[in-house]
């Protein structure tokens, strides 16, 4: 296995990091996550994300630290709430309607 560029004291925090990484975008880049990204930014993110691994703090509790920073947009998978739920809603609105007009229109 190749040597981490990041220091970790176990590889289970090395493990945490490399997902929450994944899971979140990086707020300057188009729709790259911080795992691919190389801009100041995201590097100064990562750099807070292992300090707060080394804190002790759950993946949750990152999560809402970067997301209370950046907005939760920054999230792949955003919490239902007063600004996500349209998108979490939406779908089922529209698969909705969608099957009442294909119901409707075979009955005439």
């Amino acid at each position: 296995m190749p040597e981490s560029l990041y220091n970790f004291e176990n590889a289970a925090d090395e493990k945490r990091f490399y997902s929450l990484i994944k899971e979140i975008r990086c707020p300057k880049c188009t729709s790259g996550s911080l795992a691919s990204s190389n801009a100041p930014v995201s590097i100064d993110i990562k750099n807070k994300i292992i300090e707060l691994i080394k804190d002790g703090k759950s993946d949750k509790e990152i999560k809402e630290y970067i997301a209370s920073r950046f907005g939760s947009s920054v999230l792949y998978n955003p919490g239902f709430n007063q600004d996500t739920y349209i998108l979490w809603i939406a779908p089922f609105v529209i698969l909705l309607i969608a099957l009442s007009t294909y119901i409707f229109r075979r009955k005439v």
